[in-house]
């Protein structure tokens, strides 16, 4: 029995290491930790290093400092070979500038980034031709600019907006978080909007407000007032505060408007009647 036994025991721990050499190849998180690698985080105020080179769909080679100048951008990172979320953040795109009112070129800038530094830009102009057949408006086609660029501007300009992503080498994919950033001019970076979802009400808030002032109309910065960015939801909410604030202005006004004319419509008919009485008793 005892021979037996220990066979039974080798086939156990045989099985039991196997188990897991395979669980240590095979786990995910062995990879990378998602939490860690992958994500989107803030950096509101931060500037971008607009001294980093990437080249634009023609091939030629550009400071960042071309494309962040005086207006606001909406710049995004995704790879043109990404088989599903880098679509869905484009698509989404194409979504907006559908739905805005604002135009790139006259109001804001368009900067797509691929994290991938395989791309070349034969590849960034077959991506851009699709997206600006797909909104159907070619004379937007000269503010979307796609770029690519070497591992070392890449790994620059993600870190300093805070794009986290990691490439995954069994899956031959980049792990990496869906959103789009507002970025101000100058190149500081102003809001983010996660997800593949972006409200047009959020996106038109978020470049008049990195617009400072130049970009929308007058309603929209007094809009402004009534609106508040929440870092934590990426989205805008109502101030309810400002909003009962100028609601309590708005009350007070009027009721010193109601008062201001029943008094002088009073003091008219005072004017008016006293002296048709005084003629009236003389007689």
């Amino acid at each position: 029995m005892k021979p037996l036994q220990h066979l039974l025991a080798l086939c156990v721990t045989t099985l039991a290491l196997t188990g897991a050499a395979r669980a240590q190849r095979f786990d995910p998180v062995q990879r990378f930790s998602p939490a860690q690698d992958v994500g989107l985080d803030q950096h509101l105020g931060d500037k971008l290093p607009l001294d980093l080179v990437f080249r634009d769909e023609s091939g030629r080679a550009r400071p960042l400092s071309d494309f962040f100048t005086a207006k606001p951008v909406l710049l995004s990172f995704v790879y043109f070979e990404c088989p599903m979320l880098c679509t869905e953040v484009l698509n989404e795109q194409v979504r907006l500038l559908k739905a805005l009112s604002l135009e790139p070129g006259r109001d804001f800038e368009i900067v797509t980034v691929s994290i991938d530094p395989k791309d070349t830009p034969e590849l960034a102009t077959k991506k851009k031709q699709n997206y600006i057949n797909e909104l159907g408006r070619p004379e937007f086609a000269p503010a979307w600019h796609f770029l690519v660029g070497d591992q070392e501007a890449i790994r620059a300009l993600t870190s300093a907006a805070g794009f986290r992503y990691v490439y995954d080498t069994e899956q031959k994919q980049f792990a990496h978080a869906g959103g789009v950033m507002i970025v101000a001019p100058g190149g500081v970076l102003s809001r983010y909007f996660y997800g593949i979802e972006y409200s047009p009400r959020d996106m038109r808030l978020g470049l008049v407000e990195a617009g400072q002032g130049k970009v929308g109309t007058l309603v929209d910065q007094l809009l402004m007032m009534c609106y508040h960015y929440d870092p934590a939801t990426g989205r805008y909410s109502v101030a309810v505060m400002t909003v009962a604030r100028i609601l309590g202005v708005l009350t007070v006004l009027a009721l010193i408007t109601f008062i201001v004319r029943h008094a002088l419509r009073d003091s008219k008919r005072a004017a008016g009647s006293g002296p048709a009485a005084v003629a009236g008793e003389s007689r």
